[in-house]
């Protein structure tokens, strides 16, 4: 399974608690279908003292979201948009948007 979100994108949410909220990609897990957005789908933790985290406590972070809940934002119209894909001359294959038509990568 392949994702048409990649890390470092843009992405809007559709829906749930953080609907219309805007984030970069953090991770993508193509086989749970999922991404970690930055400050979207926070979640605290209660966490015991760990080398990691000496002193302990209740920490937040960013939790999965579903690939189907984010839409990405096109870098030249800043509009959420839909991903094609076009092979250009030299034979590559990159994402394009589907509302200005240009090339995202």
């Amino acid at each position: 399974m392949s994702l048409r979100i990649k890390k470092g994108d843009t992405v809007l949410i559709l829906s749930g608690k953080d609907r219309d909220k805007k984030g970069r990609v953090l991770t993508t897990m193509p086989k749970k279908e999922q991404l970690v957005v930055e400050g979207v789908n926070i979640i605290k933790k209660h966490q015991k003292p760990s080398r990691k985290y000496p002193q302990g406590g209740i920490i937040e972070k960013e939790f999965p979201v579903h690939i189907s809940k984010v839409m990405l934002l096109c870098p030249k119209c800043d509009k959420p948009t839909r991903i094609g894909a076009r092979i250009l001359e030299d034979g590559r294959k990159v994402r394009i948007c589907k509302k200005c038509k240009e090339v995202i990568d």
